[in-house]
């Protein structure tokens, strides 16, 4: 069964934002925070904070724009260096000023500009299937698989996306999940289909923001995007004990992504997981769970 989750917990932060968290185990013993992506809520690390929690203080925040924390209403305040703020107050908020931090997708690319940013504050960093933001910089700008593989970030930019994500009960959205339309996805079963449905009819523009507010997207005629970016790689050197757990089938993000991972970061292990797509944290949690037990030891 492992340890019980508690949702509907809230941080206000001092700088104004309300965050909504779930968490498992107690506090007091070493924090886990667990940082989720796009479309998805705290929910996403269910299996890791029933894990986690028997030993540890694990807690899984919504991030700001998403499910039931804060949802502001100007696009810049979706920047990373923001989100960033977010989990470095919640930490605080719960009493700590060292945790391990284990994210994916959006929650991975924050990840690593905090890694990036506050080493300090790190003890270890554990990324699922979220690109460094200088190799992912490069490979938007000059891989021309990448920029097709990223195409639907220029959509997802694009006024009216989250309608359309919205249209049909979420058909969408439900088809991203769904293996990217690839195929059926056993994890996806009609009662984590209805946690999502409520998540989603509470608002996605918030998610969607994250690609608004960002310069990681393939360029167009329009917008440079990374081509305007001139980015000194030094400095995004991680300083932290980093581990990363990379599905290999991820069709958004190819495992070419991790070419040169080790010239960014001093202390770096990879486990690759050749059969798991971009939702490898709920389609093997298990083998996920044993590989960060793995990393925290």
């Amino acid at each position: 069964m492992g340890a019980t989750i508690t949702d509907n917990q809230f941080a206000d932060l001092p700088n104004g934002m309300r965050l909504h968290y779930a968490s498992a185990g107690e506090k007091g013993k070493p924090l886990m925070l667990f940082v989720h992506g796009f479309p998805e809520f705290w929910y996403e690390w269910e299996a890791q904070l029933k894990e986690f929690g028997s030993d540890h203080f694990a807690v899984a925040p919504d991030l700001r724009g998403f499910n039931l924390s804060g949802m502001p209403a100007n696009l810049a305040d979706y920047k990373a260096k923001h989100i960033v703020d977010d989990l470095r107050l919640l930490a605080a908020h719960l009493g700590y000023d060292k945790f391990v931090l284990v994210a994916h997708d959006w929650g991975g690319a924050i990840a690593w500009n905090f890694a990036i940013a506050l080493p300090q504050l790190l003890h270890k960093l554990i990324i699922v299937n979220a690109p460094h933001p200088y190799l992912f910089m490069q490979a938007l700008a000059d891989d021309p698989e990448q920029q097709k593989a990223s195409g639907y970030m220029n959509w997802l930019r694009a006024e009216g996306s989250e309608e359309a994500l919205a249209k049909d009960d979420f058909a969408l959205l439900e088809k991203l999940l769904n293996g990217m339309g690839q195929s059926p996805t056993p994890w996806f079963t009609p009662e984590v289909r209805a946690k999502y449905h409520a998540c989603w009819v509470r608002g996605l523009t918030g998610g969607v923001n994250y690609y608004r507010a960002s310069p990681l997207h393939p360029p167009t005629d329009s917008n440079a995007g990374p081509l305007k970016l001139q980015l000194n790689p030094a400095d995004f050197r991680v300083k932290v004990p980093t581990r990363v757990v990379w599905g290999e089938a991820d069709i958004a993000l190819p495992k070419s992504l991790l070419n040169g991972l080790d010239d960014f970061i001093d202390d770096l292990k990879i486990e690759r997981i050749p059969e798991g797509s971009h939702w490898i944290v709920h389609e093997q949690p298990e083998r996920v769970n044993r590989l960060i037990r793995g990393f925290l030891q």
